[in-house]
């Protein structure tokens, strides 16, 4: 790449560029990965011979581009599209089938949960009445819909930033009991033993953990209740949406995960629970494009959509680095709400204990540690299952131009990492251009295709 340090304008180096020498071979390798923002560099070579013959069909050395694959809007754009698309059809597969998924999981009990962290303390709030007027917050403000203050602590002293960061830190082992608590409940309502449940009934599930403005996440959920077999086998007829809505009640009143931890020397007792704030609905066959009806049941495309876009947010309010922390120092610098750089903090401080130590490795997240978007094995096809499809039609595609196919071939690869990125903010600005016509392409096709 070609550094640049003249005082020109960005324009005149975004001009500049397009007029180097070299610039339509860069262009391909960056309309290749689709404009990603931080693309991975490989040197190498690749030669694809004819396995028959001997003869080289192919044969490509030098530099080539592979996408960062980071799955959050903030840093990359284009790789966190292609991870919506892939959390979308993931998703939608486990409500209405298609891509190894029977059709039929659209009549099975499905409903839709949301489940909120407890509360530590009073937060700056926004809410309206039913009219659309706005209800002044504890502190006394009628605040913006833009105000940063949202979410934040209006006592940061009176504030449990220890008990927040615990809780985050624990949030995965909860749902984990969570699971466990539903499927006791469920053998409990038809009367059989826990062990015996797989034996009637199998709990599927997706889950994407999203960031509220306080800085602690929830989890939006789908539940899918199937046979024995999984998504090819008919749940029993006492196995109805109505039993699972209300397995799922009870189940999260009830979870609790308790906890031994040493901290500062001396073991505490701690019990995690969720929020008491609970969302379950009813998921419909869609018939429309609309998220809702009068009855508070939600279409699975518009369920599926709504859900995949979590799965590339970041933390709402604040963004915080894309890497962990590396020093007390380096938290200073981070540029975050106060609320938000406490919680940082605090969980650095906290990770100094053996008990809670991973939680230095994660305090760029707030101690968050799972995963965005998790399921269930048999829910639906996987991340792998989607992105290995893609990548046989691309090399299909790929092969099918030299006359050739995976059977007759030999295809040698031989590539090592040599740096990321780009070299210049023109090259940048020129891979977010590349990126923006991708996109508007993609909408306008997609247009098409539902009005033709």
């Amino acid at each position: 790449m070609y550094p640049e340090h003249d005082p020109t304008s960005l324009a005149d180096r975004v001009q500049q560029r397009l007029t180097h020498p070299h610039y339509r071979r860069w262009r391909t390798h960056v309309e290749a990965v689709g404009g990603c923002s931080k693309p991975v560099h490989l040197t190498g070579h690749r030669t694809i011979t004819d396995a028959a013959t001997g003869t080289v069909l192919d044969r490509h050395s030098g530099t080539v581009f592979t996408p960062c694959g980071n799955r959050r809007e903030s840093v990359c754009p284009a790789c966190s599209d292609r991870y919506a698309a892939d959390a979308f059809h993931l998703l939608r597969s486990g409500m209405s089938g298609g891509k190894t998924i029977p059709e039929t999981v659209a009549d099975k009990p499905r409903v839709f949960v949301t489940v909120t962290a407890p509360g530590f303390g009073p937060v700056h709030t926004r809410r309206t009445t039913t009219g659309g007027k706005v209800i002044p917050c504890r502190c006394g403000e009628h605040h913006n819909p833009a105000d940063t203050r949202l979410g934040t602590a209006i006592d940061p002293e009176r504030y449990d930033y220890r008990g927040a960061v615990l809780w985050q830190y624990h949030a995965g082992a909860l749902w984990h009991r969570l699971i466990i608590t539903i499927r006791r409940t469920l053998a409990a309502t038809a009367g059989i033993r826990v062990k015996d449940l797989p034996q009637h009934v199998r709990l599927s599930y997706a889950k994407v953990a999203e960031y509220q403005k306080r800085g602690l996440v929830h989890f939006h959920a789908v539940f899918r209740l199937d046979g024995p077999d999984g998504p090819h086998d008919s749940a029993p007829a006492w196995a109805d949406s109505r039993t699972l809505t209300r397995a799922i009640n009870t189940a999260v009143a009830a979870t609790e995960l308790h906890r031994t931890l040493t901290l500062d020397g001396q073991p505490e007792r701690h019990t995690f629970r969720f929020g008491t704030q609970l969302d379950t609905r009813a998921i419909r066959p869609a018939h429309a494009h609309r998220i809702e009806d009068d009855g508070g049941d939600i279409t699975d495309r518009a369920l599926a959509g709504y859900i995949a876009k979590y799965a590339i947010k970041g933390t709402s309010t604040s963004e915080v680095p894309d890497r962990p922390i590396r020093s007390e120092r380096h938290i200073d610098l981070v540029p975050v709400h106060p609320h938000h750089k406490r919680m940082i903090t605090t969980a650095w401080e906290l990770g100094g204990n053996d008990d809670v130590g991973l939680l230095r490795k994660w305090a760029h997240m707030f101690g968050f540690r799972g995963h965005f978007l998790t399921k269930s094995q048999r829910y639906s096809l996987t991340f792998q299952h989607l992105r290995g499809t893609r990548r046989a039609w691309q090399q299909h595609q790929a092969l099918d131009d030299l006359g050739a196919s995976e059977d007759t071939v030999l295809v040698i690869n031989h590539w090592r990492h040599t740096g990321n990125g780009y070299a210049s903010e023109a090259e940048r600005e020129l891979a977010e251009a590349i990126y923006q016509r991708k996109r508007q392409h993609r909408q306008h096709r997609h247009e098409q295709e539902k009005h033709p």
